[in-house]
């Protein structure tokens, strides 16, 4: 991914190919994983230009983001609708979107009462998913 002198990206076949292998992958990835995924497909593409494709694309907010047990960064496309907060199963990787418009108002009321803008937040909601409590868990992440 190249930025021009005002900052705006120029599409490349990397970045392309990065964004095919995202929307392709089922729920969240790690950046290595995605990696592995091109470099499986026959696509020449250093794991540096993965991982700063994804970083553009969360300063973008084209991307949500969240951690799995170890603390890896997991990204997934953000829908058009903006971004979500999910709850994460620890155990199979299990993702679902939560309402979280009590969180949405709090940074709202936040940022205004202490004079900040453009505020960016993480909100991490992890558990243990009933298919996973019950020894079930062959269920794949997919929401």
């Amino acid at each position: 991914m190249h930025e021009t002198a005002r900052g705006e990206w120029r599409p490349t076949p990397q970045r392309a190919a990065v964004l095919e292998a995202l929307r392709a992958a089922d729920g969240f990835i790690s950046a290595q994983a995605l990696h592995a995924a091109l470099v499986a497909d026959g696509v020449t593409v250093g794991l540096t230009t993965v991982y700063r494709t994804l970083r553009l694309l969360e300063t973008a907010g084209h991307v949500d983001v969240v951690r799995d047990s170890d603390g890896e960064r997991l990204y997934r496309p953000r829908p058009d609708d903006g971004h979500r907060h999910y709850l994460v199963c620890r155990e199979c990787g299990l993702s679902l979107a939560v309402d979280a418009e009590e969180v949405e108002r709090w940074v709202t009321r936040i940022q205004r009462d202490i004079g900040f803008h453009a505020v960016n937040h993480t909100v991490e909601l992890t558990g243990v998913c009933d298919g996973c409590l019950s020894g079930q868990a062959d269920r794949r992440p997919d929401s």
